[in-house]
């Protein structure tokens, strides 16, 4: 198991990996449907989302929590 100072960076994993791979068949099969090698053009779009989505959410993330922060009343 992971230390709770590397939380951050595990929920950024799963979070990128799950909303990648989900987003990326919702996006090719609005844009191409699907046809009968859809399984190889998935896995090509939703790898190159993931290797995008895993560093953004790294980023991104300290921003969200204070945006958020701000939104909820204590």
């Amino acid at each position: 198991m992971f230390s709770p100072k590397y939380q951050h960076i595990v929920f950024g994993f799963f979070m990128a990996l799950l909303m990648s791979f989900l987003m990326s068949a919702v996006v090719s099969i609005i844009n191409i449907g699907i046809p009968e090698n859809f399984l190889g053009i998935w896995f090509h779009a939703w790898w190159t989302a993931f290797i995008v989505a895993f560093p953004t959410v790294l980023l991104v993330s300290p921003l969200v929590k204070r945006i958020t922060g701000l939104l909820i009343r204590a």
